[in-house]
């Protein structure tokens, strides 16, 4: 099944083999950063049955999650991300791809146990946040999971060395210096990565009813989680 449907500076720009360059050149405090996340996913939603990542790109971290859970969906805008996931997932064998806008999903009600968006996905989306965790809570069954982060204010050095130096490959544009700072990193292009606090997380759940449990994990993430009744 595809449904093709918006378009990002991760589709137009920075997908696939790009994508996959800029997890390449991370830093060590990067890395840590990313298998902590990884591994806060697998400890929140191991055992699950039905599971769904927002904005899965190549499937780095849904090959990690599939070992844990019944089957995992990855849905994705950007159809040569979507094709080279297919490649790096080739040795599982419980997983589809949808290339499909996370906003505006074609996914039945109720359809997931779990759904999460990590690495930033609510800011890095550029959509619409309530209108992006609403999907989310629609798609997602009653007493199942819906899990996001964004980075802690902690880790806010060690990002930006990651984002100037995929700047300086060319993997995104150059950063705008005076335009970057609390939190927020600006290219000339036009690219930029904001991110969401716990208070935050907590007001757009709350929008829905929700209430969101906030944990940082190895002073880099902000996860929000939330059980759906």
């Amino acid at each position: 099944m595809v449904v093709v449907c918006g378009g990002t500076y991760y589709r137009d720009r920075l997908s696939a083999d790009r994508l996959l360059r800029c997890y390449e050149v991370a830093p060590e405090r990067i890395r840590q950063y990313l298998e902590a996340e990884i591994q806060f996913v697998i400890s929140s939603l191991r055992g699950s049955g039905f599971v769904l990542e927002l904005g899965c790109g190549y499937g780095r971290v849904m090959r990690e999650v599939s070992q844990h859970v019944s089957w995992i969906f990855g849905n994705d805008i950007s159809k040569e991300s979507m094709d080279l996931a297919k490649s790096y997932m080739k040795d599982c064998c419980n997983y589809s791809l949808f290339m499909m806008d996370a906003s505006q999903m074609a996914f039945r009600s109720s359809t997931f146990d779990a759904v999460f968006c990590i690495q930033n996905g609510i800011s890095a989306f550029g959509a619409n946040k309530a209108r992006l965790i609403a999907e989310s809570v629609r798609v997602t069954k009653n007493n199942g999971i819906v899990l996001f982060s964004s980075y802690s204010p902690k880790i806010w050095d060690a990002r930006l060395e990651w984002f100037r130096k995929q700047s300086q490959l060319g993997l995104i544009g150059e950063i705008d210096e005076e335009k970057t700072h609390d939190g927020t990193i600006s290219c000339k292009d036009g690219f930029e990565a904001t991110t969401v606090s716990g208070d935050q997380f907590a007001e757009l759940f709350n929008e829905f009813g929700l209430n969101a449990s906030i944990i940082e994990a190895d002073g880099s993430s902000i996860f929000s989680k939330v059980i759906k009744r």
